[in-house]
């Protein structure tokens, strides 16, 4: 299935963004929206990988997971929010979302907070649209 027609906006008016991401997306036409509850770094077995990167990397997997069982792909995300634990994670989680999102560029929120389990190092939600 082919993605929404998504128009990027990044004004010259305003910082340009940093990390990899759009700083605004806008859907001119679309079919669905799927929203994405936060994804944890669990596997189906409910082991958690060790490590930043390695969550990181499962995190991820369990979007394009939903992503896929809705038969869609991360070209189909227009929006994604990750919660990290740690500041420290900043850079690791940007090269890993650029090497699992490739090319594309979501507009994008990163916060630092807490979450449910202390062994999760990260949670990530999203939206995409077709």
């Amino acid at each position: 299935m082919t993605a929404a027609h998504i128009v990027g906006h990044n004004p010259a008016t305003v910082p340009p963004p940093a990390g990899g991401y759009s700083l605004g997306l806008e859907l001119t036409q679309h079919r669905r929206l799927l929203f994405i509850s936060g994804q944890v770094p669990e596997r189906s077995d409910g082991s958690v990988p060790e490590g930043f990167e390695a969550q990181c990397e499962q995190a991820w997997r369990n979007v394009m997971e939903v992503l896929a069982a809705t038969g869609l792909g991360v070209a189909h995300l227009v929006k994604v929010t990750t919660f990290l634990t740690d500041r420290c994670q900043v850079v690791a989680n940007r090269t890993v979302r650029r090497r699992m999102l490739g090319d594309h560029r979501p507009a994008l929120t990163v916060m630092i907070a807490e979450t449910v389990d202390s062994k999760w190092l990260l949670e990530i939600e999203a939206i995409a649209a077709e």
